[in-house]
């Protein structure tokens, strides 16, 4: 299953608000955070990438986005897991990611990792990841080389998510869940980890502000854009940040 993603509802009225956004790309954009300096593409090597995830995480980094900051459920908040997968690409590692089909009840049409809610047989996060991926999108795990964890996220919706990011040459063929995965795609990782291109946007329910990351990215001109926002856009930049610390 692929996770909900996650800020309040900010495309309703707050009279009429449920908790979760309708539509992000109604949101209005703050700013973009052009400021803050690219991941140089020396480090987004596969060994590069090896080298930081086999080492402790520098003094005093933090994720910037540990969670969504309040749950929208009444419920014990449940492990899951995603899986980052890191595609190499002659022209360099790519992002592989899923886009929700349109029928779903929560976040149709939404993009997210490969991912969902740890099973009792799950021996770990990295099991729990693999397994996922290999259900919804038929990544099989002998295919990913894993190489490391990011820090634990917590949705609004009540999941502990634990981000596993693995290296996979392209998948030799791909197996769509056809009921919750509308379609996979990639996203050059170099794209992702460049904060111009990560926009910051605010929503506004009667006297709170919220803020949330959206990362939109297009194929080919001509292209619908794939909107990257949410649980998934602050995952990635905690990436990012772990990688710039």
């Amino acid at each position: 299953m692929s996770l909900p993603e996650t800020p309040p509802d900010a495309a309703t009225p707050p009279s009429r608000a449920r908790g979760l956004i309708r539509d992000a790309r109604l949101v209005p954009e703050l700013g973009r955070d052009g400021h803050l300096p690219a991941i140089s593409p020396a480090l987004l090597t596969p060994e590069a990438l090896r080298e930081r995830f086999a080492h402790p995480l520098a003094a005093g980094w933090r994720p910037e986005f540990p969670g969504d900051d309040k749950l929208l459920v009444d419920r014990h908040v449940r492990p899951a897991a995603v899986l980052v997968p890191l595609v190499r690409r002659p022209e360099g590692l790519t992002v592989l990611l899923t886009r929700r089909t349109e029928h779903l009840n929560d976040h149709a049409g939404q993009v997210s990792f490969p991912g969902g809610r740890t099973d009792p047989e799950d021996a770990d996060a990295v099991a729990t990841a693999l397994r996922e991926a290999r259900e919804e999108v038929g990544i099989e795990a002998e295919e990913v080389e894993v190489i490391g964890r990011l820090p634990v996220y917590t949705t609004v919706t009540a999941y502990e998510v634990t981000p596993v990011v693995g290296l996979l040459d392209p998948p030799r063929s791909l197996a769509l869940d056809a009921f919750e995965v509308a379609e996979v795609f990639e996203v050059p990782l170099a794209f992702l980890m460049d904060p111009a291109h990560h926009r910051r946007h605010e929503v506004r329910m009667g006297e709170i502000s919220r803020q949330f990351l959206s990362m939109p990215w297009r194929r080919d001109p001509g292209r619908d854009e794939y909107f990257i926002w949410g649980a998934t856009a602050a995952m990635l930049r905690n990436l990012y940040r772990f990688l710039a610390a």
